[in-house]
């Protein structure tokens, strides 16, 4: 079946077409201002409707990240915090030296420290850690929930068996 503009569409329902990324903030910081930038952050965060515990697991997931760029990282980092459609991005890029383990794993119980990548890979959707040459690229997303306007604006669920659903089951066989 080919659609109105001439796309293949084999029965299933348009995606919604994706719209541009927002930058919501963009912040150089360094240990000094490291409790003025989460501060800023969970603004930002609850400003676009990530509350609660959904909310206070991201900004401390980014703050872990943002702790381990001043202490292992140079001192001193970049912060931006994006937003496409339902997905929230952050990235916190530092200019240390790149190690060459990046471990995002929990440490023995007995071990002080080391758990910053862990939890940012456990409060979040996702953790991407990418070497560069003179640093470390953090980035973490988070889906945000739709609100009430986006959820009468989707279209419902096919159900199996409905007309228009690519399983449709008949008694014709």
């Amino acid at each position: 079946m080919i659609d109105e503009a001439g796309a293949f569409n084999p029965g299933y329902p348009a995606l919604a077409p994706v719209t541009g990324v927002v930058l919501l903030m963009s912040q150089d910081f360094t240990e000094a201002t490291v409790t003025t930038l989460r501060h800023a952050l969970h603004a930002e965060v609850t400003a676009v409707g990530l509350t609660g515990d959904a909310g206070y697991d991201f900004v401390l997931a980014v703050h872990e990240l943002v702790t381990n760029a001043v202490r292992h990282g140079g001192g001193r980092g970049h912060l931006e915090l994006r937003r496409q459609d339902d997905v929230l991005t952050c990235e916190i890029t530092d200019q240390g030296p790149a190690p060459g383990q990046l471990p995002v794993r929990l440490p023995a119980v007995d071990t002080a420290g080391g758990r910053g990548l862990w939890l940012a890979h456990q409060l979040t959707e996702g953790l991407i850690l990418t070497r560069l040459l003179d640093g470390v690229t953090a980035t973490v997303t988070t889906c945000l929930e739709p609100t009430v306007s986006d959820q009468a604006a989707a279209p419902s669920p096919l159900r199996r068996g409905e007309p228009n659903h690519p399983r449709r089951t008949t008694s014709d066989g």
